[in-house]
């Protein structure tokens, strides 16, 4: 009698891990159902901006100052994917392919920025290149990603591109060859638009320093409001 009663709080018990399992695994799969779809979205407009400029041969600037082009819709993917990166491991196979597609659609958008910013002379992004690891190797580099993270909502239009420098994508590896990233030099790094890369752990005031041009964004927020 008393072997039943072990027996079914066993298989209670294991009834209610398998349930908790189950409904985290639905959880973690609707996580990547979402980061794919706005994954997609990102590209679909990315892929409108582009042909825009085909069809016109220049992009409409005074449309521009009214949309901040994608930023807002990667700043909620990186926070979808930072979520499941969290949940499931950086490893992950999943988030591993999330993590590269997410990284093109930020250097597409990097790029399109440079492009608009050579037709459109009033329009002057100021964007961060920042690049870190999660294998462990960067103590600093949760922290600097706060403080980027604190920048980016303080300051709207300024555009932080997050990437990880170890993960393997030929085009990472490019553009960290072209912006002359130096791993001996530690990270994290980053690059604050065409300067040269400056590496550690920078707090905000370091940061607003660094970037004067911030002062800019407060000014033109505060007349838009």
């Amino acid at each position: 009698m008393q072997g039943q009663k072990y027996l079914l709080a066993f298989v209670i018990t294991a009834a209610i891990f398998a349930t908790a399992f189950y409904i985290a695994g639905r959880l973690d799969a609707r996580r990547i159902a979402d980061i794919r779809v706005a994954q997609e979205q990102v590209s679909v407009d990315i892929l409108s901006l582009e042909t825009q400029f085909d069809l016109l041969g220049s992009l409409d600037c005074l449309t521009l100052s009214d949309n901040p082009v994608l930023s807002e819709e990667l700043n909620s993917l990186a926070n979808r994917l930072s979520i499941a990166e969290q949940n499931l491991g950086n490893d992950n196979a999943e988030v591993v392919l999330l993590k590269k597609k997410y990284s093109l659609l930020e250097i597409k958008d990097y790029l399109l920025m440079r492009e608009i910013s050579q037709k459109c002379t009033k329009f002057k992004p100021i964007y961060i290149l920042y690049f870190y690891s999660n294998n462990g190797d960067c103590p600093d580099c949760r922290r600097m990603g706060d403080v980027l993270t604190y920048l980016r909502q303080t300051y709207p239009g300024l555009r932080v591109y997050s990437f990880d420098y170890r993960l393997d994508l030929s085009a990472l590896n490019t553009l960290i060859t072209l912006r002359k990233i130096d791993n001996e030099k530690g990270l994290p790094a980053f690059a604050v638009n065409n300067g040269r890369p400056i590496y550690g752990f920078k707090n905000l005031q370091e940061m607003e320093t660094l970037i004067p041009e911030l002062k800019t964004l407060a000014t033109s927020t505060t007349e838009t409001l």
